[in-house]
């Protein structure tokens, strides 16, 4: 139920940040949700590859090279999901950390312990 109701709290700050953010497009609250599910499947399977193929740049950058991977992360999804679009590597920058940052403020309101 937990993982549900993260869903619809990201779907519901994509929502939001295409509204507030320039470049950042967003058809439908159902395309949101969509944008959120591909968003966690992706968190949880390609984004550890990633970073496990790209660790002596992320210590050689002090975990910075972390923010690209989110970044590619938004691309990719952009990519994969119908009525979602990001324009540009520097606002899917922009749109991971905002998104991040509204994450883990919910998480941290709401108790959630990991």
């Amino acid at each position: 139920m937990k993982t549900l109701i993260n869903i619809f709290f990201t779907a519901l700050f994509v929502i939001l940040l295409s509204y507030l953010m320039p470049g950042v497009r967003v058809d439908s609250f159902f395309t949101a949700f969509i944008v959120a599910l591909v968003l966690g499947l992706l968190n949880i399977f390609i984004k550890p590859l990633l970073v496990l193929f790209t660790l002596p740049v992320t210590i050689f950058t002090l975990g910075l090279f972390l923010l690209v991977i989110n970044a590619l992360i938004i691309m990719l999804c952009d990519s994969l999901v119908e009525g979602f679009e990001v324009l540009g590597f520097w606002r899917a920058l922009l749109f991971s950390l905002v998104l991040s940052f509204c994450q883990s403020l919910v998480a941290s309101l709401s108790g959630k312990k990991d």
